[in-house]
């Protein structure tokens, strides 16, 4: 992938791409890539590119295939020549999560003064709505791989996600539990605004359908800082429930073993994006055989998986790595059609390069580059399977994921199904 060969051709096709959309610039983005933006980037300098994604903290599991993916990105893209000519750089700095708020805010000082120009993360929804405001105010293009709640979607003209909100998790997974013959669902959820906003999509689909929320409504959440659920497992048993899902994220390493020691058929779990995860480490044997998860985005293929485990060999999950990798590359294709690396250039070019006025059909840097090079409207095809952008910045249409667990509570892809955002 290094030879000199691919080298020299990378380099003059990211010359041509610079000449090209030199003149152009203007007309495409309405800056001039020769003053600074408000943010304080320059928009002729190279791609620098933040990145606030979980390495500690309950939401620690995710970060791994999520920063591979965007680490991926980049290396593809500096393969390629790079963004207008010059390398991206990437800062990694650590989210945490929800309850060490401190975290993000910090890391997001940190990327506001060294004038990054997007900032890929947070993973968490709650995480986001702490730092979105200082991010966007800066005119620096935030895009989460992984944000779900609800209420983002239209938050800032400079937030974008990759991740379709629960609408479509939460109708797809109320339709699984309903489509496997559940009347009776419990739902065990933490409040923290992701649980809240999903368990009301998933209670609303079940509801609509004639089934009934037995416990887990508004006013039944847990702590989701407790270190036993023995009361709330209690409380959802006490309902005698035909099934139950659980939507947290580390805390179902507690919860399942009290189910299961409870009496509850474990095979009768549902789990959400937040908590589909490698068990194998964790529960006995057979504990989650029969479970079912959801997780948005498109399962990657065996090719894709080799890459990202180019980048860290180590990966056994992969939740949120395309998504990760999909929104580097749509901000630098973002770059490319406006002629410069600054956020407001960016901002006014992500719709166009993700299909939403239409285009070529387009798979990676190099080939999208290079239509666009040629003056050509492109359609970035999403390797997570996100439809473009719509007027609120969230993906049109977005595939879910549905994995059931085996017998050593490692997960299997079963199907995806499409839904519209």
């Amino acid at each position: 992938m290094k030879s000199s060969t691919h080298a020299v051709r990378a380099m003059a096709l990211a010359g041509a791409v610079a000449l090209a959309l030199t003149a152009c610039s203007s007309s495409d983005s309405g800056s001039d890539p020769s003053e600074s933006a408000t943010g304080g980037t320059d928009a002729a300098a190279g791609l620098k590119i933040g990145s606030i994604l979980p390495q500690t903290g309950s939401l620690a599991f995710l970060g791994p295939p999520e920063i591979a993916g965007v680490n991926l990105a980049v290396e593809e893209i500096n393969a390629a020549g790079g963004v207008l000519g010059s390398p991206v750089e990437h800062i990694a700095l650590d989210s945490s999560d929800g309850d060490h708020a401190e975290v993000a805010t910090q890391s997001a000082t940190d990327l506001i003064s060294q004038k990054v120009s997007v900032i890929i993360g947070a993973a968490s929804s709650a995480v986001t709505r702490n730092i979105v405001d200082d991010i966007t105010n800066a005119k620096i293009v935030q895009i989460s791989p992984a944000n779900t709640a609800t209420d983002l979607s239209g938050r800032s003209p400079f937030y974008f996600r990759t991740a379709p909100p629960d609408t479509v998790q939460g109708s797809a997974l109320g339709n699984l539990i309903l489509g496997d013959g559940v009347t009776k669902l419990g739902i065990l959820v933490f409040n923290e605004d992701y649980g809240t906003s999903l368990r009301d999509v998933v209670e609303k689909t079940i509801e609509d359908a004639g089934g009934e929320i037995t416990y887990g409504k508004a006013g039944q959440e847990f702590d989701p800082t407790a270190t036993s659920f023995a009361d709330a497992v209690t409380a959802v048993m006490a309902t005698s429930p035909d099934a139950i899902a659980i939507i947290a994220f580390d805390q179902t390493k507690s919860i399942v073993p009290e189910l299961a020691g409870a009496g509850f058929d474990t095979s009768k779990l549902y789990l959400v994006d937040g908590n589909t995860s490698d068990y194998s480490k964790d529960l006995a044997e057979g504990t989650l055989a029969g479970a079912q998860g959801t997780i948005p985005g498109a399962y990657p293929d065996d090719a894709f998986q080799t890459r990202l485990k180019g980048i860290d060999p180590s990966l056994k999950d992969y939740s949120y790595g395309p998504e990760s990798y999909d929104a580097v590359m749509l901000a630098a294709l973002a770059a490319v059609k406006g002629g410069a690396t600054d956020g407001e250039t960016i901002q006014a070019n992500m719709a166009a390069v993700s299909g939403a006025n239409g285009g070529t059909e387009c798979t990676g840097f190099e080939e999208c580059a290079k239509l666009i090079a040629d003056g050509e409207e492109i359609d970035y095809k999403a390797v997570s399977g996100a439809g473009p952008f719509n007027d609120k910045n969230d993906p049109s249409s977005a595939l879910i994921g549905i994995y059931k667990y085996n017998a050593d509570n490692t997960y299997t892809w079963i199907k995806a199904e499409q839904g519209n955002a």
